[in-house]
């Protein structure tokens, strides 16, 4: 039996190891919005960026989106990863499962899946508190996106995730462009 523990704000979750990744579906676009509006990391000055933010099942079902779950069902997290040009365009895990391995875990699934579409670099603009945890899954730093008011007001990082090929599929990277910032 796998101890429980317990996730950022108290409530008890399991580890990683015990979630389950797949397809999402047009079903589950209203769950995955309802987590992307409740993330702490966008409260305060960060508010206007998801304030209104819908994922909707169009948009499921022209992405790869996949999402964690409990084995209860319980929504763990979930990833948007688009193919042209390669981004991570979207990432969030629960509040109450931050800290268990459950954003690794989905890093390493994106990795997979862009490794079978042949890509070998994900670009990722990320959320200035999660620049830490990209660093940490092997994301390097290519710069810094530009403020982009009224939704986006403060400066983002742009990191790359390289992968290695997936045999001899064609490989798709990310086209680098000029860049401000560090």
């Amino acid at each position: 039996m796998t101890p429980r523990t317990t996730g950022k704000g108290g409530r008890a979750v399991r580890p990683a190891a015990d979630m389950s990744v797949r397809r999402a579906t047009a079903r589950d676009a209203k769950r995955l919005t309802g987590l992307v509006r409740s993330s702490s990391a966008y409260e305060g000055p960060y508010a206007p960026m998801i304030a209104g933010y819908r994922v909707g099942p169009d948009y499921v079902e022209t992405h790869r989106v996949f999402l964690a779950a409990a084995p209860d069902g319980r929504l763990l997290g979930f990833y948007a990863l688009l193919l042209a040009p390669p981004e991570l365009d979207l990432m969030f895990v629960a509040d109450a499962a931050q800290g268990l391995g459950v954003g690794r875990r989905l890093i390493n699934h994106m990795k997979e899946e862009a490794r079978a579409a042949g890509v070998r670099s994900v670009r990722v603009v990320s959320h200035p508190p999660a620049e830490g945890f990209y660093l940490g899954v092997g994301a390097q730093r290519l710069g810094t996106v530009a403020a982009n008011p009224p939704a986006v007001l403060w400066d983002r990082p742009e990191l790359v995730i390289h992968l290695s090929p997936a045999g001899d599929a064609p490989a798709r990277t990310v086209e680098q462009a000029p860049h401000t910032g560090s």
